[in-house]
């Protein structure tokens, strides 16, 4: 099977369909393409910044960033600020003629992404650095966030993701969490191809038994029983703030909160230096290592639209 390569691609809304075939499209839209043994995926928030969502899906699916910069302005900064507090480390600055590095650099100045090569706007130039980056790691319990559902005639329900840790297999009996739901693996595909199996950063169709498609919604996560939680009430530690954002989230405030593919009204209800406890309004499920972001999406369009962000507990 081809090694998987998952980038958050940010910027340009041009540079994708020269990098790979265009797939699912709707608020994210994932380019994908096979090139020897190298499967790649880009996700593109599509609606962003007119939605501030989809540029959280991306980077929660993606491993690596790249930055396609055709124009600098406040856009560019909320999506670079959004990734460091994503915790992205590794990426690429591709820049068009008419961009000027200089001005790229001291938006990233302060950032983990502030040292990240710089080619141009090409996609020659970008996969030539795309293809050397690391694949995500297997190790760990099967876990696929949803990110589309659909019926498909003759098939069923299918589910897409990315399986995010472990393998995934032909007749698994899994769990659709937060709900207590269970499902079987019907079958599997990977880039249209049907596979007995699929591991970590593997983009896979999986037709489901056991559930009707409008049952199902982005962020619900496929695993085994018993090996994800579940709660309402969340800890977030290592909180740190954003640092262009023109607000301060306190005690008793009400916010929205993104944990992996799920975003969900929440109230703030307590915070301890950098910790910070909020209930939401409906479970969420948690893996291992995710991060919570603290979002205002009711503001006045004058700055980022994140207050923060930090590891969930």
């Amino acid at each position: 099977m081809s090694r998987p390569i998952l980038v958050s691609l940010l910027g340009s809304k041009e540079i994708g369909k020269d990098l790979a075939k265009k797939g699912t499209s709707s608020d994210i839209t994932l380019y994908n393409r096979v090139q020897g043994d190298l499967a790649f995926t880009y996700i593109e928030p599509t609606q962003f910044p007119e939605k501030f969502p989809p540029l959280l899906v991306s980077l929660a699916i993606g491993r690596q960033v790249i930055l396609a910069v055709d124009t600098v302005g406040r856009d560019l900064a909320e999506a670079i600020v959004t990734a460091d507090l994503a915790g992205k480390t590794e990426g690429l600055l591709a820049l068009a003629p008419s961009v000027g590095e200089e001005d790229v650099r001291r938006i990233l100045k302060g950032t983990r992404l502030e040292k990240v090569p710089a080619v141009p706007l090409d996609p020659k130039a970008i996969t030539s650095v795309v293809e050397g980056w690391a694949s995500p790691s297997a190790d760990g319990e099967a876990a696929v966030p949803v990110d589309h559902i659909f019926p498909v005639k003759g098939v069923g329900t299918v589910a897409l993701g990315v399986v995010k840790s472990g393998t995934v297999k032909v007749h698994d009996r899994l769990r659709l969490y937060p709900s207590e739901r269970s499902v079987e693996v019907r079958s599997i595909q990977v880039h249209d191809v049907d596979v007995p199996e699929a591991s970590a950063g593997s983009r896979v169709g999986l037709a489901l038994k056991g559930v009707e498609a409008e049952e199902v919604s982005r962020g619900e996560v496929l695993a085994p029983n018993d090996t994800l939680r579940v709660a309402d009430t969340v800890e977030i530690s290592g909180y740190a703030s954003c640092r262009f954002f023109k607000g301060k989230a306190g005690e008793g405030d009400h916010v929205h909160l993104s944990v992996g593919l799920q975003v969900v009204p929440a109230k703030i209800q307590q915070v301890d230096g950098d910790r910070l406890t909020l209930s939401s309004d409906r479970p969420l499920v948690v893996l291992p290592g995710d991060r919570g972001f603290v979002l205002q999406l009711s503001g006045t369009g004058t700055g980022p639209r994140v207050a923060g962000a930090g590891i969930v507990h």
